[in-house]
Parts: C-alpha cells; sequence; structure tokens
C-alpha cells in the first residue's frame, strides 16, 4: 500500500524516440496539467490554432497508455498480499467459531446465575421509584405545607392591619414558592391574588394616609398654638430674668449695702426638643401612618409616585391653609392662621429629619419661601385696613412669637420681621391717636380735687405705682394726695403706651430700642399729653382752687415723666445711667406755665380787687402814717390765706414762682397807681404810707423764710425792688443821684427814667398847701424840691434826646 501510494503522482518520462525537444516540453505540461486536473481548454485551443490536433491526441493516448501500464504494476503489486489476507482470514474464522461455543456456554451459565439477581434487581428499581414518588409527594407537601402556612400568616396580617408582614409574606411567597408550587390551580389562585393583595395593602394605607392627612391639620393647629404659646411663657420668663438682672444693676448701681440677691433661671420647660417634636406627646403628634405609608409604597416599589403624592397633598393643604376668611375679622382668625401655618412647619421640619428622604430640604424651603410671601402679603393687606393700635400690637406680638417659634426650627423669619418694622410708624401713631382720645376722657373726668385714699392698696397703685412719693414712708391712711385723679389716670395712660411701645419694638429678639421708644414717648408727653393739658387749661379751669390743682398736678406729673423715661429704659434693658444722661428738658413745659400763669392771673385778679382800696389813699395827708394803709393789710390776709392753703398742695419752688409772679404785680400797681391819671399829685406823706405798705409786704416775703432758701426769699423781696427803688428815691434828700450812673447802677437800676419823670412831676410838697408852714422843714423840702426838680429837667432832655 504504502508503495502504491508513492507511485500516484508520477511523470510521465519523456520519449527518447521520435520527438523531438519542443513536442518534448508539450508532453510533460500535458502530463502535469492531467495529473493536477487542470483545465485542458487553453492546450486544446493551442492544438488547434496551430493546426496540429493529432499531436495533442498522440500525447494523450501517450499518457493513457503510460497510466495502464502503471496499473497494472501496482495491481501486480498488491496481489500477493490480498493472497496472504485472505489466508489470514480463514484461520481467524476458526478461531472465531470456538469463541462462540465458548461465549454461548459461558451465556448460559450467566443467565441461570444472574436471573435471581435480576429479579431482586428489578424489585429495588421499582422499591426505589416508589420511594422517590413518596419523596417528592412529602417535599410537594411540605411546600404546599409552608406556602399555605404564609399564606395563613398573610391574611392574619392583613386582618391586623400590619401590611408590611403581609407584604412580605406575599414576596416571599412570589418569590421562594410560586414557581416550585406542585398545584397549578394553587399557583393559578396565586398568581391572581398576588397583586389584588398589593392593591388593597395600597388602598387601605392610601385610606390611612388620607384620614392622616385630614387628621394632621387639626394636629398641626393645637400643636402650632401650643409651641407659640411655650415661645410666649420662654419669653415671660426671659423677661422676668431681665427685670431681676436690672433691679440687681440698680442696686449695685446705688451701692446698696448689704444687699443680697440672687437671679434664679428657670428651665424652658416643655418647649420643644433638640428633634423638634415640640409637644408631641401632649397632642398625639403622630407620624405613624405617615411613615407606614411611605414605607409599604417603598416596599411596593412606588416610593417616587407616593413622594409625589405627599408633596402635592401638602401643599395644597398648605395653599388652603393661606385662606382669610372674609366673614370673620382677621383679629379674630389670626391666631389659628397663623398657628396652623406653624404647626404645618413643625410637622415638615419633623419628616424632614425623620421621614428618611419622604420629603427634601429644598421642597420645605420652597414651601417655607411660599409661605413667608404670603403671610407677608396678609399682614401688608391686615395692618394697610387697621385703625386700633391695640389689633396691630396682638397681631405683631403673635407674629413675633411664630417668628421666635419658626426659627427654633432653623426657618428664617427677617421678611416678617421687616413687615412689622415697616409699619411701626403707623403703629405709634395710632397709639398716639388712642392716648389722645384718653387723656381727653381722663381730663374731662378730673373734678379739680384733691384725690382721697383710704387705703394702703390705693396708695400703692395711684401713688407708688409711678414713684410719686415724696418720702419712703407710708403715710397714714386715710392720707389724701396732693394731686387730684387726673394724674395717675394719665400716669397709667402713659405707662400703658411705653410698655405697648416696648412690646412693639421687642420683636425679632431686638435690644437696642430705646431711642425709638424715647422718641415716641417724647411725642406723647410734649404733644399729646401737654396739648391735652393746655387745652383744659384754658377751657376747664375756673377759679383759684381749680388753677392751684392744676399748678399742683404738673409739679407731680415733673416727678411722673423721670418715672416714665426710667420705666422705658427698664423695659428696653438699657442701663438707667444711660436713660439718665439721654434726658431732656421737663416735657410738658408748656402746661405747667400755663398752669402756673393761670393761678397767677386769678390770683392777680383777686389782688387786683384788694387793691382797687388804694383809691382811697389820701395823696396829700398831713400826718405822717402810723400804720399801712387798708388795701395793703387786705392783701397781706389774703396772700397768707394763700399761702396757708397752698402750702398743702403745691410744691415749694411753684409757690415761689406764683408768689413772686404775684408780689411783682402787686409792686407794679402800685408803683401804676402813682403813675396813673387818678392821682393828680401826691406829697410826701402819701410816699410814706406807700413806705410803710412796700415794708408791710417785704415782710411778707420775709416771713416765708422757712419754706424757702436764702435764694428763695431774696427773689421773693426782689419782686418789690421797683417800688422799692421809687420809694426810696421820693424819700432821698438828693435825688439828683439818681443821674450818678453807678449810684442809679447800685441803688435805682429796675427804674425806667420815664415813669421817674412823671411820677415826679406829681410830688408836691407842704409849701404848695394853702396854709402851709413856712418853717426850717419848709426849707429843706424846698431844697429837696430844687434837687428833684433839676432831677425831672435832666432826664426830660434825656428823653428828648433819644
Amino acid at each position: 500500500m504504502m508503495n502504491s501510494s508513492k507511485m500516484r503522482r508520477k511523470v510521465v518520462p519523456a520519449s527518447t524516440d521520435n520527438v523531438d525537444s519542443a513536442d518534448k516540453q508539450d508532453q510533460l505540461l500535458l502530463s502535469a496539467a492531467i495529473c493536477n486536473a487542470e483545465d485542458l481548454g487553453p492546450f486544446v485551443r493551442k492544438a488547434f490554432a496551430s493546426g496540429k490536433p493529432e499531436t495533442l491526441l498522440h500525447h494523450l493516448r501517450h499518457f493513457s497508455r503510460f497510466k495502464e501500464s502503471e496499473i497494472e504494476d501496482v495491481c501486480r503489486a498488491h496481489y500477493q498480499d490480498f493472497i496472504m489476507a485472505v489466508d489470514d482470514l480463514r484461520s481467524l474464522l476458526s478461531d472465531v467459531d470456538s469463541l462462540k461455543s465458548s461465549l454461548s456456554t459461558s451465556n448460559s451459565q450467566l443467565q441461570s446465575v444472574a436471573f435471581p439477581l435480576l429479579t431482586s434487581l428489578d424489585s429495588f428499581v421499582e422499591a426505589r421509584n416508589k420511594c422517590k414518588n413518596i419523596s417528592l409527594a412529602i417535599e410537594s407537601l411540605r411546600t404546599c405545607t409552608q406556602l399555605v402556612e404564609l399564606c395563613s400568616r398573610a391574611n392574619f396580617h392583613l386582618s391586623n392591619n400590619n401590611f408590611y408582614m403581609a407584604l412580605k409574606c406575599v414576596d416571599s411567597i412570589e418569590k421562594e414558592f410560586l414557581k416550585k408550587t406542585p398545584s397549578y390551580a394553587l399557583r393559578h389562585m396565586l398568581e391572581k391574588q398576588i397583586p389584588d393583595i398589593r392593591a388593597h395593602v395600597e388602598r387601605k394605607v392610601s385610606k390611612e394616609f388620607g384620614d392622616w392627612l385630614v387628621e394632621i391639620r387639626t394636629v398641626s393647629r393645637n400643636l402650632g398654638q401650643l409651641s407659640i404659646g411655650q415661645a410666649s411663657a420662654a419669653r415671660q420668663r426671659e423677661e422676668e430674668l431681665r427685670i431681676k438682672q436690672r433691679q440687681a444693676e440698680e442696686q449695685t448701681r446705688l451701692s446698696l449695702r448689704d444687699c443680697v440677691y440672687a437671679l434664679e433661671e428657670e428651665d424652658d420647660e416643655g418647649f420643644g426638643d433638640d428633634n423638634g417634636a415640640a409637644g408631641a406627646g401632649a397632642l398625639g403628634f403622630d407620624l405613624m401612618p405617615l411613615y407606614r405609608a411611605h414605607h409599604i409604597h417603598q416596599t411596593l416599589g412606588l416610593e417616587d409616585r407616593f413622594r409625589q403624592y405627599y408633596f402635592e397633598n401638602r401643599k395644597l393643604q398648605l395653599t388652603s391653609d393661606f385662606q382669610v376668611s372674609s366673614m370673620t375679622p382677621f383679629l379674630e382668625s389670626h391666631q389659628t392662621f397663623f398657628s396652623q401655618i406653624a404647626g404645618f412647619f413643625i410637622v415638615e421640619d419633623r419628616v424632614l429629619r425623620t421621614g428618611g428622604g419622604l420629603i427634601s430640604k429644598m421642597e420645605v424651603e420652597n414651601l417655607w419661601d411660599t409661605a413667608v410671601s404670603k403671610m407677608c402679603s396678609v399682614l401688608e393687606d391686615q395692618f394697610s385696613r387697621m385703625q386700633t393700635a391695640n389689633h396691630l400690637l396682638l397681631i405683631k406680638d403673635y407674629v413675633s412669637l411664630l417668628g421666635i417659634t419658626l426659627r427654633r426650627y432653623g426657618y428664617p423669619t427677617d421678611a416678617l420681621l421687616d413687615v412689622l418694622s415697616k409699619h411701626r410708624d403707623k403703629y405709634h401713631e395710632l397709639l398716639l391717636s388712642d392716648c389722645r382720645k384718653q387723656f381727653a376722657e381722663a381730663l374731662a373726668a378730673d373734678k379739680f380735687e384733691q384725690m382721697y385714699m383710704k387705703k394702703e392698696y390705693e396708695y400703692s397703685m395711684n401713688v407708688l405705682s409711678f414713684q410719686l412719693q415724696t418720702s419712703n414712708l407710708m403715710p397714714a391712711f386715710p392720707y389724701v394726695a396732693p394731686f387730684s385723679c387726673t394724674v395717675p389716670d394719665c400716669c397709667r395712660i402713659v405707662r400703658s403706651f411705653v410698655e405697648d411701645s416696648v412690646s412693639f419694638m421687642s420683636y425679632g429678639g431686638q435690644l437696642e430700642f430705646y431711642d425709638v421708644v424715647k422718641k415716641y414717648l417724647d411725642r406723647l408727653l410734649a404733644e399729646v399729653l401737654d396739648g391735652a393739658l393746655l387745652k383744659i387749661i384754658n377751657t376747664s379751669v375756673n377759679g383759684v382752687t381749680q388753677a392751684m390743682q392744676m399748678a399742683a398736678n404738673m409739679a407731680v406729673f415733673e416727678r411722673a415723666c423721670d418715672f416714665f423715661f426710667r420705666h422705658a429704659a427698664q423695659l428696653s434693658g438699657i442701663p438707667l445711667r444711660m436713660a439718665e444722661r439721654g434726658r431732656k428738658q421737663f416735657p410738658l413745659t408748656k402746661a405747667r406755665d400755663a398752669a402756673e400763669e393761670m393761678l397767677s392771673g386769678l390770683l392777680k385778679q383777686k389782688v387786683d380787687g384788694f387793691l382797687t382800696l388804694i383809691e382811697t389813699v389820701n395823696w396829700m395827708a398831713d400826718d405822717t402814717p402810723q400804720g399801712g394803709n387798708e388795701y395793703a393789710n387786705e392783701v397781706i390776709i389774703f396772700l397768707e390765706t394763700l399761702v396757708s392753703t397752698a402750702q398743702q398742695i403745691l410744691p415749694v419752688q411753684v409757690l415761689k414762682r406764683v408768689l413772686q409772679d404775684v408780689l411783682s404785680h402787686i409792686s407794679e400797681m402800685i408803683v401804676g397807681a402813682l403813675l396813673g391819671e387818678s392821682v393828680k399829685r401826691f406829697n410826701v406823706n402819701a410816699i410814706m404810707e406807700l413806705d410803710v405798705d412796700v415794708r408791710m409786704l417785704e415782710s411778707f416775703a420775709e416771713n416765708q423764710a422757712s419754706h424757702l432758701s436764702d435764694a428763695d426769699e431774696n427773689k421773693l423781696k426782689a419782686a418789690f425792688v421797683e417800688s422799692r427803688q421809687l420809694i426810696n428815691l421820693l424819700l432821698s434828700n438828693h435825688p439828683e443821684n439818681f443821674l450818678n450812673p453807678v449810684i442809679r447802677e447800685r441803688s435805682y437800676n429796675a427804674l425806667d427814667y420815664r415813669k421817674v419823670v412823671t411820677i415826679s412831676e406829681k410830688l408836691r410838697d407842704q409849701s404848695d398847701r394853702l396854709f402851709g408852714s413856712f418853717g426850717t422843714r419848709g426849707a429843706k423840702q424846698n431844697t429837696k424840691k430844687k434837687s428833684l426838680d433839676a432831677l425831672i429837667k435832666r432826664l426830660k432832655d434825656v428823653n428828648e434826646i433819644h
């Protein structure tokens, strides 16, 4: 075989006989093409093209003969091998026959021996198949049992509204048992029921969530009210602590010895916690239905849809909370309005921090921005309509508490505080208008009588509470105050104004607002109260008693004003020394001056009634007087009675000013009598009578020394300076000294030279009388007369020059 394979691709050897080299070459190429199974077309076309097809046929026949001889050689070589193979097969056939008989015998023996074993093996296989079927049945039963148990457990959880556990059971059934459930009917039933169960759970949870949405609105309102109430209580405790601190600072400033004080801080009990769940326990602030709904929807793979559903519903609720009823006054509904919004954002803050991503911080901030914008719009609208300061204060106070409450939860409230600041001036204008009405009512009800207090609490309420007392000792009761009931009434109005102003300005934790409060307090006192007092003085004060009571009231108001500014400073939280440094003059100066002028005017009228008796004076008296004229005695009696009465209610300084004004008026009236047309002439005796009158009046002024200081006593005596200097000049032996500038400045500086000329021309001596004396005394008077005439002439010359 190996030899034959090697002989297959032999090339036909070239013929050496009768073939030229070209034909030989063509024959070799043709033989190679046939051996390689190539296309012979080119050879055929070439043969016909050259006109020698016989040569091609010759070459093909030659190649055929060569191949036939080659085949014969191969067959001859393989024939011997075939013969040997046949011999081997024959010997093998005999061996196979012997082997066959041996195998048949062995098979018979094997079958006889293996038959019982095969029978046992068949029994074993059958038993094993039964065992497998039984095991499969047991496993199926176990699977069905577990499945039924899970279904039962799911039904139990569903009946107890334990939806999460029910869904976990359903998920376990679907993932672990549904595909390997052997019962098609059971599997089909489960495939149908599982979506229904999930839909049922979603409906139940959605219903619970809807109920929670309804309930949380009421809870939010109550929660907001409680939180704002707790903020108010905390602010009150802080205010009480600040009062104690101010008292301690004031005691330290006054250097009170042996004074031990302690400041106790109270805990802010119940005002929220670190988690912002203020009042959650007390109000049943329960987020469990919300969290369960969120968890169930997470389990159902519907978290994003539930988050969107929750946000949209809460946004709709907030929008509904923004509605302000036109049927109910905002003053009555503002607490509900703001507490509802406060509770809403307290709940949202809790949900944000504990809801597991149920709502994002950005969404809460967007809701808060919307709420702030709406609240500012509502406040602007409502404030623009309000015409009562107390209403505006109530709403402002609640808004400031709302700001304090929500700042604890991290919500910015500056925009709300800006709205309050914007309406600060309007509030104070309304407050001033209210106080103007209250002042008018209080003053109109005043009877201008001293206030009568029977009990200590009345004294404390009307005197001590405004620091109107002049002594720290408690008086005996019943007590008659030096002021009328209008003083404590007006003080209460002013104190209420200060407290309301401070209350309005103290929003948002502001501390430095004393200057603003002081500005409006100055306006209240200098414009409103002063104007009201001026009006009542000019229209309702008729008698001396009423005028004296009003003047006494003004003196008490001066002490009260000190209290008002100290009270404003204390409420504003600044040291009293700073408030005292910024104090101005008494703001009720116009009313005080008007009251004193009214009292002085009425007293002058009384005095003028007595001074009409001056017409009865004998201006050309013959004798030197022994006592004062009647008018002077009447005036002094009246003044003494006046002083004894006025000392009971009028302060010393007021009494001094009034007396000084009245005494100055008396002096002017005396000079005016000499200057008037009714007195044509007078003599020295009449001047000496006037001298006695003036001395009596000066003596009355000196007798007031026990009530006045030396300086005040001198001022009272100075009230008669004009009349005294005129009398001294007329009684002087050298009246021409009036022309000496030095003497005039020292002794006659209150005299008007024109009055001196007019009065001096009326002076007559005794020689001018019909039966005058011509003795020595007359000579002296003539000398004095000459000096006086010279003075008159010189003064007339000066008058003509001017």
